[in-house]
């Protein structure tokens, strides 16, 4: 017996069509947004230098830069 489940996989023909009927998979991923991924990856990377280019000056800046950059880079993977 077939689960309905899995319908869509009788459709493709080829693996080419996987591009074509993205639309039949049942409770699709959403693709993230890559620009706004880029965006905010930059900034990661312009706080982290920041940070280290701080420890020149203040360990205790330095430190709150790199936490930053950390909490940056967790709403980065959420975009």
């Amino acid at each position: 017996m077939e689960n309905p489940k899995y319908n869509y996989l009788n459709k493709l023909m080829n693996p080419l069509d996987v591009v074509n009927n993205v639309e039949d998979i049942p409770n699709k991923q959403q693709l993230p947004d890559a620009r706004l991924h880029q965006i905010v990856s930059f900034i990661k990377s312009g706080i982290r230098i920041l940070g280290y280019g701080a420890l020149w000056w203040s360990l205790d800046i330095a430190v709150i830069l790199l936490i930053l950059s950390e909490v940056v880079g967790i709403g980065e993977e959420l975009v």
